[in-house]
């Protein structure tokens, strides 16, 4: 008996499936080919528009930084020491008015904000006296804000042996080597 030969239905089978692997692997090779040019594309755009402003001009030098008038210098960043809140009565020349600040000192250094500690009893007095003395008017403007801001690094300084600079300079923190450069109003409410 001879064998029969096999249908050749069944090898048309067999093709369908060779070519249906084939075609989801085309499909997934040019999903991953369209992603990554996707890729290189983003990250072309990305570095042309970082990369193009710094080669038209170089970064300056750290010490040209901070020879330029009025930078700061990143790599010392400020120290600011927080005092409680103040709440006292204003002077009585336009009515009974309570005023309550909140203020920040900024130092030097942290060696200092740490050396505060200690006078930090007579700082709060100096600062009582001061704001008592003020009137409510005085103390509505950015200006009037300004001076009384002032005013108490001027007597912080003094207290801690810096003579006072009245009438000097505008701002504090243009007079060199004192150790409070600028007091900083967080808040001010008048009531």
């Amino acid at each position: 008996m001879a064998k029969a030969p096999t249908p050749p239905a069944a090898d048309g089978a067999g093709a369908p499936k060779k070519s249906k692997k084939l075609l989801i692997i085309v499909l997934v090779l040019v999903v991953v080919l369209l992603l990554a040019g996707i890729g290189v594309v983003t990250l072309l755009l990305l570095k042309k528009g970082g990369g193009h402003d710094e080669a038209a001009a170089p970064a300056p030098a750290p010490a040209e930084v901070a020879a330029a008038p009025g930078a700061v210098d990143l790599s010392k960043p400020p120290t600011f020491v927080p005092l409680d809140p103040f709440v006292v009565n204003l002077a009585a020349g336009e009515g009974d008015r309570l005023l309550q600040v909140v203020i920040a000192l900024r130092v030097v250094d942290a060696k200092t904000g740490e050396g505060l500690k200690g006078f930090m009893p007579e700082i709060r007095h100096r600062i009582n006296l001061i704001l008592r003395g003020k009137l409510p008017s005085e103390l509505g403007t950015p200006e009037g804000q300004e001076a009384l801001a002032v005013r108490i690094a001027e007597d912080i300084n003094e207290i801690l042996g810096f003579p006072p600079n009245r009438g000097g300079a505008r701002s504090i923190g243009s007079v060199p080597g004192v150790p409070i450069q600028a007091v900083l109003f967080n808040s001010i409410i008048i009531q």
